[in-house]
């Protein structure tokens, strides 16, 4: 039976967007667990667990830690918690991810409460990438590159916005306007 005192939310969204950010102030005001896969991952590592020696030889030769092994290290990080008040920023990246986060969400009575789904015309985050480009001087940060961003985060993410609003748990938000204008929309969406 699902806790009601348990948040999760998943959050979606292009390159550009102020995914990261918005992510960062919702889990600060909310009391959330922002997670991130790639902290968990390293985490491991340097702590020398089980899962952490399973993963290093992957990580070290530059190839994707396979899903199962994410999940474990997931399954890890929230069975410590009695209130599971988490935000996911950067996963699931793939369909069979959200099905086994989903999995693992059931077991631990925790279902998702909200996939609020940063969105941004293509001109304006190809512009607040070059922009960033210009004032952080990350060279990767070009028009071309950011187009090519769009792409791969339109190909690679698609299939995931489709699970998740054919679940009904995908909202809407629009991604322009000051900061605080898209954080009151996120505040509303996750309602």
């Amino acid at each position: 039976m699902p806790n009601p005192s348990h948040q999760v939310i998943i959050f979606l969204g292009p390159p550009g967007a102020g995914k990261g950010t918005q992510a960062e102030r919702l889990a600060a005001e909310h009391q959330l667990l922002k997670i991130s896969t790639g902290d968990i991952l390293r985490d491991h590592v340097v702590r020398k667990t089980e899962l952490g020696l399973e993963a290093k030889p992957i990580m070290d030769a530059g190839k994707l830690v396979p899903d199962h092994l994410l999940i474990a290290l997931i399954r890890d990080r929230l069975a410590s918690m009695d209130k599971m008040r988490v935000i996911f920023d950067g996963f699931p990246r793939t369909t069979a991810q959200a099905q086994g986060l989903d999995m693992l969400l059931e077991e631990l009575g925790a279902p998702i409460n909200a996939v609020p789904l940063l969105e941004v015309p293509d001109e304006v985050l190809v512009e607040r990438i070059v922009e960033r480009g210009k004032t952080s001087g990350r060279s990767d940060d070009t028009e071309a590159l950011a187009r090519e961003r769009q792409q791969v985060y339109r190909d690679q993410t698609q299939p995931l916005i489709d699970y998740y609003s054919a679940r009904g748990q995908v909202r809407h938000v629009d991604g322009v306007g000051s900061m605080d204008e898209v954080y009151s929309r996120i505040q509303n969406a996750v309602k």
